[in-house]
Parts: structure tokens; sequence; C-alpha cells
């Protein structure tokens, strides 16, 4: 069994920075991609990042792209995500995901293990 446990959420205003991480427990994650995604009020959880846990190799959403990073910590079993020049609209519930695949699956369908989210709120 994976447990995953997100940190780093809170208030920031436009322009800024924050970076949220996942803490994983259960197995290590050599198989694994990583992801996270996203849920803003009264819309669907929408796919943000992720990242294999061999190879590293990653996959953004447009809408976050160049401003996002994703990375992981082997060693610390943790996943991160640095967020940039935040806008309003990045205002959502953050969750990270894990899934055994060496593909990187951009649909929520595709993981099995979610952490409990953390809120992200941007004020303009």
């Amino acid at each position: 069994q994976v447990q995953l446990v997100e940190s780093g959420g809170g208030l920031v205003q436009a322009g800024g920075s924050l970076r949220l991480s996942c803490a994983a427990s259960g197995r290590t994650f050599t198989s694994y991609t990583t992801a996270w995604f996203r849920q803003a009020p009264g819309k669907e959880r929408e796919f943000v990042a992720a990242i294999t846990w061999i190879g590293g190799i990653t996959n953004y959403a447009d809408s976050v792209k160049g401003r996002f990073t994703i990375s992981r910590d082997n060693a610390k079993n943790t996943l991160y995500l640095q967020m940039n020049s935040l806008k309003s609209e990045d205002t959502a519930v953050y969750y990270c995901a894990a899934e055994r695949s060496y593909t990187i699956p951009r649909s929520m369908d595709a993981y099995t293990y979610w952490g409990q989210g953390t809120q992200v709120t941007v004020s303009s």
C-alpha cells in the first residue's frame, strides 16, 4: 500500500511562488509515475504535471508550462512542485498521485494512489 501526504500549500499573492511537497511511504517508487493534479471549486480535477521516477521524464499541462517545475528526490521518496509566477486561476486544491507505470498518464483515472490534498490560494 502507498501513502501520500502533501504539504506546502497556503496563501500567496499573484506573481509569488510556492513549493508543494508530497511525501510517500509504503514502498519505493522505482517503477512508478507520480503526478500533481488540481481541483478548483466547481470544476473537475485536472492534470498539472507528472514525472517518471526512473529517468525523470516530465510532462506538463499547457496552462503551467514554463511556470511550474515537477521534481523528485529518490532518496527521500518525495515529490515536489515548484510553482512560480502564480496567477489567481492557479487557486485550487492540489493533489499528488502515483501509479505503477513507465508512461506518463494525464488522466486521473489512471492513478490508483492519492494524497489528501493541500489548498493553494492566489490573491490578485
